[in-house]
């Protein structure tokens, strides 16, 4: 890069964005390797068959003549690689959402100063001949010589459909296939999924273009510093070629310490804070799930075709005497109890909710760790429920309750966490879409004990998780903070997952 470069000049906001593109993509990959981490398995299939995986990153095997359960297949990923590290998907969620919301800023930002100022002429082609010019750039790069200082106005041909394809396909189409993992979208758009060809389509796709940004960043970098580096680092440090060589470096120095500083304090700290992580990302990230997705519900209608022949477990049955009891009595005398604020208690039977009108629905249950998995639903709406009981004016929150302890959960945590009874809250607003029901039918027959018999909960705008499994009671409340650690759930409490499970 020569005069031409140095009579343009790259301006601060240039400058100033693309470090902090640098800053949020590490954070995003990072994070995004603690995600694939739940769920390390790869599908062109929304029945998520492991036998029918096109890639895993895992050795174990799926038995047949047992109970296995994703929470069994999950994969530990070292801090050095994945933000925080080791086991926890939750907060790898917290750091991924809280990254791409000011990855989005950052990169809206730049597209306004990009259009305002006039520098998209230096990035979009505007002739069809750079296509052989990007060619004959590419091959001389790859027999090691160096294209001309003249190709550089600023960037040779090669370099400029490349930032092109970056800016205006691949960060796209990364945002595009993120939102196709989102429940609420599909529950609300389910033709955008199809788009992609299903749900595990936009997954495998997501993580290709994951591997395409870590090789434009490998091979961009790479550049940078064989090809005219004194010129590159003056241009992208300080804007143009005309300043000083050891400032510049200075500089990149500087900021690349801060930048691998920040990677370094934020598996560490988050490891030893996990609440303080949870509370902080969460305080950035819930506000804008909520506005953007809380209030979508489920338009989901799947046909029986769409059904699933293999169908992931996430979680054990419980284990306690009580419940052992009233399964072998095909749960006869099993009750669920619903009190609270409310008008009327009840004490209902699976007798008592087979009399109540029946709602059967096909949709798509999306687990946090990545599987999915289309059944049909049949059971009772919560509407029914809340006619029935008469919830008071100020409940506020709906907590479910479920026979299952930490240990059939979440078998890692301490001895007093294993020892405590999985619950879930969720809003009146969520308890009242028109999808929410108590389900105790899974594809035309009696709930299965591996997916929660008696009965379940279904939010079809939800991840999984929220659904809980072996109900034991419904307890209508104006807060949930006096209910477990009061983050809103077992999964929350322990394992520092979001509050909202929209996305």
């Amino acid at each position: 890069m020569h005069m031409i470069i140095a009579s343009l000049g790259f301006p601060a906001w240039l400058r100033v964005t693309h470090f902090i593109n640098l800053l949020f993509m590490g954070l995003l990959i990072r994070s995004g390797l603690q995600i694939l981490g739940a769920h390390p398995r790869l599908y062109w299939q929304d029945g998520c068959n492991p036998d029918k995986a096109w890639l895993t990153f895992t050795k174990k095997k799926v038995p047949k003549d047992k109970l296995y359960t994703s929470m069994d297949d999950e994969v530990p990923v070292t801090p050095l690689l994945a933000l925080p590290g080791e086991d926890n998907l939750g907060l790898g969620r917290h750091w991924h959402f809280f990254s791409v919301i000011f990855w989005v800023l950052n990169g809206a930002i730049y597209m306004v100063l990009l259009f305002a100022t006039g520098e998209w002429s230096r990035l979009i082609p505007t002739s069809w001949d750079i296509v052989p010019r990007a060619l004959q750039t590419f091959l001389t790069y790859i027999t090691f010589h160096i294209p001309p200082a003249s190709d550089f106005r600023p960037y040779d041909p090669l370099q400029q459909l490349a930032y092109a394809a970056v800016v205006f396909l691949l960060a796209p189409f990364m945002l595009l296939t993120g939102a196709a993992m989102s429940p609420a979208i599909e529950a609300r758009f389910p033709w955008y999924i199809k788009l992609f060809g299903g749900r595990q389509v936009g997954r495998s796709l997501h993580f290709l273009s994951l591997i395409a940004f870590t090789l434009f960043i490998i091979i961009h970098t790479a550049l940078v510093l064989i090809v005219h580096f004194q010129d590159n680092i003056r241009n992208i440090v300080l804007g143009s070629e005309q300043t000083s060589f050891p400032l510049a470096v200075t500089i990149a120095i500087i900021a690349l310490l801060f930048v691998a500083a920040v990677y370094v304090w934020a598996s560490w700290y988050s490891l030893r804070h996990k609440r303080q992580i949870q509370h902080g990302l969460g305080a950035a990230v819930d506000p804008v799930r909520k506005a953007l997705l809380h209030k979508v519900t489920s338009r989901q209608d799947y046909k029986e075709s769409d059904l699933s022949p293999y169908f992931w477990v996430n979680g054990r049955p419980p284990e306690e005497a009580e419940f052992k009891k009233l399964a072998a009595k095909s749960f006869k005398d099993w009750r669920l109890e619903i009190g609270g604020l409310v008008v009327s208690p009840l004490h209902l039977s699976l007798d008592d909710l087979h009399k109540l009108p029946k709602q059967t629905q096909v949709t798509k249950h999306n687990c946090i760790q990545g599987w999915s998995g289309v059944a049909e639903w049949a059971g009772v709406s919560m509407n029914e429920i809340l006619q029935l009981c008469g919830a008071l004016p100020d409940a506020k929150y709906v907590v479910f309750t479920s026979y299952q302890r930490g240990k059939q959960s979440y078998p890692y945590g301490s001895q007093e966490q294993k020892n405590r009874p999985f619950y879930e809250a969720i809003d009146m607003e969520l308890a009242k879409h028109p999808q929410t029901i108590l389900a105790y039918e899974m594809n035309g027959k009696p709930l299965p004990l591996e997916h929660g018999a008696p009965l379940r909960l279904r939010v079809e705008t939800e991840l999984g998780y929220k659904m809980v499994k072996y109900l034991r009671s419904i307890e209508f409340v104006k807060d949930y903070s006096h209910i477990g650690d009061g983050q809103g759930g077992y999964r929350e409490d322990v394992q520092y997952y979001g509050k909202g499970a929209e996305i």
